[in-house]
């Protein structure tokens, strides 16, 4: 097994910096950095920066690509009524079962029992909003349905906007 990574090492605060530093210098100028370390007190290569750096840049792309392709998704495709969320929720679950079967020896279980209890009050949570929402549709629906009928329309006009206002397809 190769040795651990003397960035890996570093105290949270000084860790910290590199990153924001690594990103502000756009990933350039590790001689620079591997200078500002040893001033700290901390001996680091060029060479073991730029593999943490190339590393950190990938991952740091992989989630602005995932942002942004998450923003085009919630323009193109509104979820009000919480799908997408749910279908998160429920991928997040599925890991999380296939790392405790898997991985046992390897988890930090009090952090994976902390993620899986802020999942399920995130469900709860999901649920009790999709059960307002659609307490609120009802109510909506029902009153203009009262006053659509006040108004002289047909059943059939009636039921359409009904139909609209609870999304109910054809």
């Amino acid at each position: 097994m190769p040795p651990r990574s003397k960035v890996a090492t570093l105290p949270a605060e000084v860790k910290a910096w590199l990153d924001q530093a690594l990103a502000e210098n756009n990933f350039s100028d590790y001689e620079a950095l591997s200078a500002e370390l040893t001033e700290r007190g901390f001996a680091i290569s060029k060479s073991a920066l730029h593999r943490y750096g190339q590393n950190f840049e990938e991952r740091l792309s992989a989630l602005k690509m995932a942002s942004e392709q998450a923003r085009a998704v919630v323009a193109a495709a509104p979820d009000e009524e919480g799908a997408v969320n749910e279908a998160l929720m429920r991928l997040v679950q599925e890991h999380l079962f296939k790392l405790l079967m898997t991985d046992r020896d390897q988890i930090d279980l009090p952090k994976v029992a902390k993620a899986v209890a802020e999942l399920g009050k995130a469900s709860i949570a999901q649920k009790k909003w999709q059960a307002e929402v659609r307490a609120k549709a009802e109510a909506a629906a029902s009153e203009v349905e009262k006053i659509a009928k006040k108004g002289g329309l047909d059943a059939e006009t009636v039921a359409e906007i009904r139909r609209e206002i609870l999304g109910v397809a054809r």
